[in-house]
């Protein structure tokens, strides 16, 4: 396992370089969604139309941040389910989408298609949501406004924390952390 300090967007050379298990700790733009606009923006795409904002290259954040208190850039942003988002993501990879960041695993169509479209799965950690809001150096509304906390955001990243789940050359963290704990018999 190696860790890495990623400057986004993510390059194809970056997402080569990762496996399954590195660290990494992302800085630069990110977009935010969740179920509701990954379902507009799927529908959208079905249609025949430009999303509202532009995916190719970019990583989406499973986030819906709580508001901010006073003073604050934005509340508690933990990660979302990222199997939620598993019926949506193969056609966004095919729009160029690069990377997600989530809790959880990925099912197997979304593994193939990360593979296939050389883009990858970070994991964030689930219940840390405050610590991790810290690594949040800005954010605003950039689409899908009328969604509240899924309204989709472009969020500044700075050393905000992740694991790399699933690679470009078929690898699965969550898969091999399981096999190797399994017991036998």
């Amino acid at each position: 396992m190696s860790e890495h300090q990623i400057t986004l967007p993510l390059s194809d050379g970056v997402i080569e370089s990762l496996r399954a298990g590195d660290y990494a700790f992302l800085t630069g733009p990110v977009l935010t969604a969740r179920d509701a606009a990954h379902k507009r923006m799927v529908e959208t795409l079905a249609k025949g139309d430009s999303l509202p904002i532009e995916i190719r290259g970019e990583v989406i954040y499973y986030v819906g941040p709580t508001p901010p208190k006073p003073g604050q850039i934005v509340g508690s942003a933990g990660p979302t389910t990222a199997a939620r988002m598993d019926p949506f993501t193969v056609p966004l990879l095919k729009a160029g989408l690069k990377g997600a960041i989530g809790k959880g695993g990925r099912g197997p169509e979304v593994a193939r298609a990360l593979h296939e479209h050389r883009a990858v799965y970070f994991l964030a950690v689930g219940g840390a949501g405050a610590l991790l809001s810290r690594h949040i150096k800005a954010v605003e509304v950039v689409a899908y406004e009328d969604l509240g906390t899924e309204a989709m955001r472009r969020m500044q990243l700075d050393g905000f924390p992740v694991v790399v789940s699933n690679d470009v050359h078929g690898g699965d963290a969550l898969s091999l952390g399981k096999a190797q704990w399994r017991r036998p018999g």
